[in-house]
């Protein structure tokens, strides 16, 4: 798991269809050795641009959704509270 910010949504006309129905964001990683790289993250749970998330990466990603053969690498699963402070 890593914390990142949400920084954009991403819009995507032609996509795997397995991915229809996925909210896909732009997240900027905060913190740690891996501060400052961006990802594309699937957001099931409606975090907003802006917001400071908990994404979970690889195999446990797609567990989140349910379905081990979609192909996702990223899941939002939390938005940290304000009051938390990182880097």
């Amino acid at each position: 798991m890593l914390t990142a910010k949400l920084i954009d949504n991403v819009w995507a006309t032609r996509k795997a269809d397995n991915l229809n129905g996925f909210k896909l964001m732009l997240a900027e990683v905060i913190g740690g050795t891996a501060e400052g790289q961006r990802m594309v993250v699937v957001d099931t749970i409606s975090a907003g641009i802006g917001d400071r998330v908990i994404v979970c990466q690889g195999s446990s990603a797609r567990r989140m959704l349910g379905n081990d053969d979609l192909p996702i690498d990223a899941v939002v699963i939390g938005i940290i509270d304000d009051d938390c402070q990182f880097g």
